[in-house]
């Protein structure tokens, strides 16, 4: 549905908020619900006694398999959809499944059959000002980003940006105009 542009990549360097390496702290500071987008974020949620209202997992960190730890710590969600998800793309399947997750009254995990990198800007959509959607920042830990109308208009404008059928993946996300 929608791919990444080579010219789009820089935008992605920066953290899209600020960058915590202790979850309880980023609990403590963030509001609800919580969108978590990557394995490991979801793990250490999790560890932190707090189950994301959604959680998109692939089982790979910063291109490899997670450790065990962390795949037998997510292996077992009460509910589940599972999604294909090509790297560098976001796919129909993603993006109506992550609306429906945020709509789910339950806490949901979508099995990303591929990789789920790009679902931050989707998620920030579609979840209710006040949220907040956690990725990982390679190397520096975890991103919470307030969803607020700003940072709806920020995500909004780069996915425009992107290749493909922009128009059909905000009608996925319920967000036609």
């Amino acid at each position: 549905m929608l791919s990444l542009p080579a010219s789009l990549r820089s935008s992605f360097k920066e953290p899209f908020g600020p960058v915590y390496e202790d979850a309880e702290q980023l609990l403590s500071e963030s509001g609800r619900p919580i969108v978590a987008v990557g394995d490991v974020v979801t793990y250490h949620l999790r560890q932190a006694s707090h189950v994301p209202a959604v959680a998109l997992v692939d089982g790979r960190t910063e291109r490899e398999e997670v450790d065990a730890e962390i795949r037998d710590a997510l292996a077992d969600p009460e509910h589940r959809r599972e999604v294909a998800n090509k790297p560098g793309t976001l796919s129909e399947a993603l993006l109506t499944a992550l609306a429906d997750a945020v709509a789910d009254p339950e806490p949901v995990t979508i099995v990303v059959e591929g990789e789920e990198d790009l679902a931050t800007l989707p998620a920030v959509l579609v979840a209710p000002e006040g949220a907040t959607v956690v990725y990982g920042q390679p190397g520096e830990g975890m991103v919470a980003v307030a969803v607020t109308s700003e940072a709806k208009v920020e995500m909004r404008s780069l996915l425009s940006e992107m290749e493909g059928d922009v128009d059909g993946a905000l009608a996925a996300l319920g967000l036609a105009e």
